[in-house]
Formats: C-alpha cells, structure tokens, sequence
C-alpha cells in the first residue's frame, strides 16, 4: 500500500457501483484497487455472478493489507425478464433482453439503496456507472457527491458535447463526412459512425434509456476517465472548460495489474480451467519471435455475423503470420463451427494460429514480448490495453464510441490503423448488416503495421512510446498519480466541509 496518504479518520470511504459487463466492470474494478492501495476505504457493490469475475483479485488485495470489500446485491431476473444465471450483458441468451436488462437497472435502486444505508464507515463519495441512471437518485437522497464513470476517453466527450450543442450532424446524410465541430483537430466523421444518442436504432426503449443517461449526467458532481493527459491532454482541459465538470484523468488503471497472476486474475470467471488456459497461451507465445504475433478479440459484446467473421479468418490467414484469435460469445455460434469444421480452417491454421473460444486471459496476452500487433474492436478498455502494452493497433470499430476511439489511434496518436469500417451495427441489428471488411482489408491493415518500410516503423515506435508514457503515468509523482491524489483530497474536502 501506498504511504503518502496517511491513514485515519478524515479519509473518505468510496463506494464503486459498476455496470455489469467486463468492458465497464474490470476497469472500475481496478481503479477501485488503486483507491485502496492509497489507503483509502473502497467498497465495490455488485452482484452474485458479477463478483466472480475479480473476487480472487480483490481477495488478494485484502491479503496485502488493502481496505477493500465487496458487498452484493441480489440481481432482480424474475422482475425483469432476464433468465437465472445471467447478471452481465455479456452472458444473455439474446440481444432481445438488452431491454430487459436495463429496465432491470432501474429495478436495482431499492436493493443498491439498502447495501448503501448499512454501510460503516459512512460513504463520502459514490463511483458509478453513468449508465446506472437510479444511483443519481441514492446520492440525492444521502447528500453524497456521485461522480461518474464513463467507460470512455475525454475526446469522446467532448465529441458528444459539441454535436449535442450545435446538432452539426442532423443536416448530413447517413454517409456523408462532417467534420466533428468545437474540437482542438480536424477530424470528420460519417453520421452513420456516430454513437446510438445520435444514430439511434430501431428500438424506441432502448433510445429512451440513453436520453436518461444523459439527463442524469448533468446531476454528476465530476467524471473519472481511464485515460491520461500525455494521450488527451488538450481535451481533458477543453472537456472541463466548456462543462465547468471536475475531471480525473487516473489510467490506465489496467496497469494496477502489476504481474502475470494479477494478470491472469483479471476477469477470471468461473474455473481453474482458465488458469491453465492461461499458462498454455503463454507457452506457446514463448515459441515465436519478438513482435510476431497478431492478437484479435472484437469484445465481450460484439455480434460480427458469421460471413464478417469468415471474412476476418480468411484475412488472418492470407497475412502467413501467427496468431491468437479470440471468438467470443454465443451469438450464431453454431454457424461458426459448422464452417470452421468444414472449410477446414482450424485444420490449415492449427500449426501457427490459436482460437480461443470463449475467455481470454487479454492483458496477459497483450504483455507479452511476442504480441506485434492487436486487431480490436475499438472499445476504449482494449483500446488502452493495447496502447499501454506498446502494441500497434488494427482497428475495426462496431458501435457506441468506437469510431471515436479509432479517431484517437489512427490520426491524434498515430499509433494504428483502420481496417475501413463505415457504419456503426446496432446491437440486435446485426442480421440486416452486410460485410463491411473483406478478408483484404483485413491482411492490408496487419500488413500496415506488422510489414516493412519506414512507415510501419514509425507506428511501432510511437506504439512503443506511448506505451512508456502510459506506464509512467500511473507511477508516483506521474500524472494519473497524481489526478488520483487529487481526487482524494477534493472527497476529503467535502467530507470536512459537510461535517462542520
């Protein structure tokens, strides 16, 4: 633990309320980790299923003297239509119930509110998901400041803070360029690549409950970002001089995973299966060279269709490279290894590619020597991921804020490129989306980064600088250190000030 910060009775008590999917959750969960290690009581509240996910990670925590604690919530399936067994948006049978899932958000503030209430010592501050809209009531009702957690970057914000001010985009077509207004760059963007809040789709409940997002946004005390100032610098000062919020820049908080069994640990879910899993990945990364192998995972929620998925394969396997290709999720599953059987391709690939089926140990994959290149979906924890491990990325951008995200790797850092997707895929509306990514597309932007030519070394170097410059930044005296010391003494100030 961290000694600067001495420990006693005016320290603040931090309460983390995080969303239920392993995007939302791990970050919140490590920067909960952070906060504790400073001497700091942190109390995560979640559910049943959900701890399972980081209970040995926190449970090592405590080991080493940390003041950190879970405390659950039970998860309401019965009332909101959601079947036994599933508490993550990941784990849904079907993307239908993604409605259901968040009316059953709304359903957690009795149960969030009675966790809150018996709580010792008193909380000072509330850490929550801005997509759990009823805890901006729970702070309400205590008097207790809640600060959000967005899940995403600073330049993302501010993106949404000028569209939402000038409507810039409601004039364009679906797939005509703009250029994003207010912004410190020039970057243009198609409509059709805009976040749900401006490219709604098809489900009217679903786009009703971002419109709550928003609103309860403004009832926010200030925001944390998993980002960095030497990444986003210009936009966190501009974010927080046209909102007048409180802005914490604090990661990459995934570097609180310090070594390979913190690694490893993180988002560990069910079985002691997934250790060993881990232990074979490494191994066979310890075969091949320097800065050789592509690393793929398109998220916990991302629904390619089966022909998007075939294309990417195919991609993958005219780049002659190795790799480790990771196929998340149930959504057409079947169709997936009808084809893998009997195109033959695990067959062909098997002495220089891994698929990984389900759950991927990915910050310990990224971390290792051997990972050249990262094809990700573009959400903003694999994102930082990548970009902390020094790893150039390929990106392929699905929806929410991802063609953001590949915004800030491909033209303000530089450190990637993009594999050409055009429009966002709704959620649920996977079916009626055509391949957007041939298989050429796909070897040109591994090739673009893993090839030769002074270009590709260019991005190899920045990848590696702004991976020094992410490592620096969460170690004392870095910026993140101290945006986090900051932050504590701004929630001790308060706590003071509301006791006199």
């Amino acid at each position: 633990m961290d000694s600067t910060l001495p420990s006693n009775n005016s320290n603040p008590h931090f309460v983390f309320i995080p969303f239920m999917t392993p995007g939302h959750l791990l970050p919140m969960v490590d920067m909960a980790k952070l906060l504790a290690r400073r001497n700091v009581k942190v109390t995560i509240i979640t559910t049943p299923l959900n701890s399972i996910q980081f209970q040995a990670t926190i449970e090592r925590e405590i080991q080493s003297g940390s003041p950190i604690q879970i405390e659950l919530v039970p998860f309401p399936n019965a009332e909101s239509g959601i079947p036994e067994g599933c508490e993550s948006v990941d784990t849904l049978p079907s993307m239908d119930l993604a409605v259901n899932f968040y009316r059953a958000l709304i359903l957690l503030k009795k149960p969030l509110q009675e966790v809150y209430e018996k709580l010792t010592p008193t909380p000072s501050c509330i850490i929550s998901d801005k997509i759990i809209t009823c805890v901006a009531d729970i702070a309400d009702k205590f008097k207790v400041p809640r600060i959000l957690f967005d899940g995403t970057n600073c330049f993302h914000l501010l993106c949404n803070h000028y569209l939402h001010v000038t409507k810039a985009y409601e004039a364009i077509s679906s797939k005509d360029k703009f250029l994003l207004p207010g912004i410190p760059d020039r970057i243009e963007l198609r409509r059709s690549q805009l976040p749900g809040i401006f490219n709604p789709g098809k489900n009217p409940e679903w786009n009703h409950y971002r419109q709550q997002v928003k609103e309860s946004e403004g009832r926010s005390y200030g925001v944390v970002v998993n980002s960095f100032e030497d990444l986003e610098g210009v936009y966190v000062k501009e974010y927080e001089r046209v909102t007048g919020l409180k802005v914490w820049c604090i990661g990459p908080v995934s570097l609180s995973n310090q070594d390979n069994l913190d690694r490893a640990l993180r988002s560990k879910r069910y079985s002691n299966q997934e250790d060993e899993d881990g232990n074979k990945y490494l191994k066979w990364l310890d075969s091949w060279p320097s800065r050789s192998v592509i690393y793929v995972c398109l998220g916990s929620l991302t629904r390619a269709t089966t022909e998007q998925l075939i294309e990417l394969g195919l991609g993958l396997e005219a780049t002659n490279r190795p790799f480790i290709w990771v196929i998340k999720g149930a959504y057409k599953r079947e169709e997936m290894e009808t084809w893998l059987l009997e195109n033959g391709f695990e067959e062909r690939v098997k002495e220089r590619g891994i698929l990984i089926k389900g759950w991927a140990p990915q910050v310990l994959i990224l971390n290792h020597e051997a990972i050249g290149a990262f094809l990700t979906h573009c959400g903003w924890n694999s994102t930082l991921e990548g970009i902390s491990a020094g790893v150039p990325l390929v990106t392929f951008p699905f929806f929410a804020e991802q063609f953001y995200n590949e915004k800030v790797v491909v033209q303000l850092v530089e450190c990637g490129v993009s594999v050409g997707a055009e429009s966002v895929v709704h959620l649920g509306e996977e079916d009626e989306c055509v391949v957007q990514v041939s298989r050429e597309n796909v070897k040109d932007g591994i090739e673009k980064v893993m090839g030769e030519g002074e270009e590709c070394d260019k991005i190899r170097e920045r990848a590696r600088e702004y991976g020094t410059m992410a490592k620096r930044a969460i170690q004392q005296g870095g910026s993140s250190y101290c945006n986090m010391t900051r932050l504590i003494e701004e929630i001790k100030r308060l706590k003071l000030s509301h006791n006199s």
